[in-house]
């Protein structure tokens, strides 16, 4: 897996820059942008900042496929309490989320 391609496409999806990674991952800027000019592969410690940014897990980020992905703590408390909701519930979250 191409690591850069891959933190490229989940920079896509959220709309963010090279910027707004940097901040988010508490990272350099120089070291973001290094990372695809110089075409550096991050160092484990920026790849798990990455992640954290991302939201998501190590397992999550090398996923490929079908293949299963490990919820963060977070995401599996919020799958939880997600269950416990009414349709009504539900949908009202879902359209506040939208509004953000």
């Amino acid at each position: 897996m191409n690591t850069q391609k891959r933190i490229k496409q989940l920079m896509e999806e959220r709309g963010w820059t090279d910027y707004r990674l940097a901040k988010e991952a508490n990272l350099s800027h120089s070291t973001v942008t290094n990372m695809f000019n110089r075409n550096n592969a991050p160092t484990l410690p920026t790849l798990e900042a990455v992640c954290r940014a991302f939201g998501i897990t190590l397992s999550q980020f090398f996923s490929e496929g079908n293949d299963p992905a490990q919820l963060t703590e977070e995401q599996s408390i919020l799958f939880s309490k997600w269950s416990t909701l009414t349709e009504e519930q539900k949908n009202l979250l879902l359209a506040l989320i939208d509004t953000m």
